[in-house]
């Protein structure tokens, strides 16, 4: 189904969702305009987009991989957008799909997805992307042993060539979630020619048909990318190029722009606004996003296979003193992994677990934890990581928890927990979202999700419910099927959500055009810079 083919009872139910979010967007719009952070848009729009000029970006951290299938970071995209086109894309608020690489598709029925591809789209190497180049794609994402991103396509059946520029999906079961799966990592292009000859070195030579090539990666330092001159949409990209600052300390990378010596640095902290508000020559955006700090749990072994120790982690959370310490109040406490701002967000979990150290301590001494519980932790060692450790050290020490951190950068991190050896109990980490939440709730619980550490499943009813939330299409239907997910997930605490991130971007004059997103992932297609 493309976009002209959505019935009506979709439209309608996302109507009515769109009003909220930019009543979310205009509360926290007007919000920040009084604290002097957003610049006006209305200049921009007076003005046509000029080609030319290289972005200078402050970016927090250091790529996992710059191959989509391999990486292990959310944090990635923000370079893989720049060099990979997806099959698919999304509205930036409504996360509704979009064309991508693929100019109309349809549902011929439940469990067959037809794709048109757009003509003439070639791989920076010069290769065409064509459907040929797609079926490697999807079979190389759902086979290569090296693939981080099985999960995505688990419900794929076969991938067959029906024309040049068409490409046949074959599902197990009905998958409506497939479409917007496709405008993820699994979506992602990869030259068939460059993956073939390079191996496991793709992970640092990316090609793709995106609208910038790369140009270089100098670890921990910077991410380079260039205009490609045959990029298939006319007159884009407005860039010349792209040059990502690895700065982990933030402050640093907002000084960094105040300074002149970057023109873009986003995921500040809500603090850093007063320094944006001093500074004549910047602009801010503070937006909601689909980033939430939170707990990953190991369920596979004990202590945490049992859930009331799971419940007493999530009673032993104060989120709005976390909220009010961390994200200067700016943020918004979770109990699920979907915000406000989202369509699928269930209202009535809102406040599942209140703070309760009385009551934690009664879960773990009924788990058979008495004297309390030691628990090893894994956790990045940025600044702002370290002060949320501070404050969980301190807020579930009153119920009985006595946390252990070992602290890495977030690749390492994240490889520490999900990889082959599993440390720690628990990961202290954030979850950076996905366009549909029928994908979110499958990489975070599915046993065969390289998100899922202890790789089982010890929720009842979850993977029912999570096929129940793919096989329909209007969304009253799917917003149902998603609040029984998010229910069993809350009741089961199989993650423990604490805070939604709203994402702070602080932009340098010269820099129009840009326009935020719920993801809370920066794209720069619409970028362009003033001489």
């Amino acid at each position: 189904m493309n976009k002209n083919e959505q019935p009506a009872n979709l439209l309608a139910g996302l109507e009515g969702q769109a009003l909220d979010r930019r009543q979310v967007m205009a509360l926290i719009a007007g919000a920040a305009s009084a604290a002097g952070l957003l610049g006006s848009s209305s200049a921009q729009a007076q003005e046509a987009p000029r080609k030319g000029g290289v972005l200078k970006v402050a970016t927090p951290t250091n790529p996992s991989s710059l191959d989509p299938m391999t990486g292990r970071s959310g944090y990635d995209h923000v370079q893989l957008y720049t060099m990979f086109d997806t099959l698919f894309e999304w509205d930036y608020q409504a996360l509704t799909p979009k064309p991508g690489l693929v100019k109309a598709w349809k549902f011929t029925d439940p469990k067959t997805l037809v794709m048109d591809l757009e003509p003439g789209v070639t791989f920076h190497d010069g290769s065409p992307c064509d459907a040929a180049a797609v079926k490697f794609n999807l079979d190389r994402s759902r086979s290569d042993a090296r693939s981080n991103i099985k999960s995505d396509l688990a419900s794929l059946e076969a991938v067959d060539v029906t024309g040049p520029l068409q490409v046949t999906l074959k599902l197990k079961a009905p998958d409506t979630s497939l479409v917007l799966v496709l405008s993820d990592r699994a979506g992602m292009m990869f030259s068939p020619t460059a993956a073939k000859a390079q191996g496991a070195d793709s992970d640092r030579k990316p090609v793709g048909a995106g609208p910038w090539k790369f140009v270089n990666w100098t670890d921990n330092e910077k991410v380079v990318v260039a205009r490609y001159e045959k990029y298939w949409r006319p007159n884009r990209p407005y860039l010349d190029g792209i040059e990502f600052a690895i700065i982990t300390d933030t402050n640093t990378g907002l000084r960094s722009v105040v300074t002149g010596q970057n023109q873009f640095a986003h995921g500040l902290a809500p603090q850093q606004k007063v320094l944006i508000d001093r500074s004549k020559n910047l602009k801010g955006m503070a937006t909601p996003t689909l980033f939430v700090h939170l707990f990953f749990l190991n369920y596979g072994r004990a202590p945490l296979n049992d859930p009331r120790v799971r419940q007493a982690m999530n009673l032993a959370i104060d989120r709005d003193a976390f909220n009010k310490a961390t994200q200067g109040g700016i943020g918004e406490p979770a109990n699920t992994l979907l915000p406000k701002a989202h369509w699928a967000h269930e209202g009535s979990l809102e406040n599942a677990y209140r703070y309760d150290p009385a009551q934690a301590r009664k879960l773990l001494a009924e788990a058979g934890h008495k004297d309390g519980l030691e628990l090893n932790i894994i956790a990045w060692n940025d600044q702002r990581s370290v002060q949320r450790q501070e404050i969980l050290l301190e807020q579930m020490g009153k119920a009985g928890f006595r946390l252990k951190f070992q602290q890495f950068a977030v690749a390492d991190a994240t490889a520490q927990f999900f990889g082959a050896d599993k440390k720690g109990d628990a990961y202290l980490a954030a979850w950076t979202g996905r366009p549909d939440p029928s994908l979110t709730l499958q990489l975070m619980f599915a046993k065969d999700s390289y998100f899922n550490a202890g790789k089982t499943d010890p929720a009842t009813g979850r993977a029912e419910a999570q096929q129940e939330s793919i096989a329909v299409e209007a969304s009253a239907d799917r917003k149902k099927a998603f609040s029984k997910l998010q229910k069993i997930a809350v009741d089961q605490s199989l993650t423990v959500p604490i805070v939604v991130q709203y994402d702070l971007q602080a932009l340098h004059e010269k820099v129009q055009g840009y326009q935020p997103n719920l993801l809370g992932k920066p794209k720069f297609e619409t970028v362009w810079l003033k001489p």
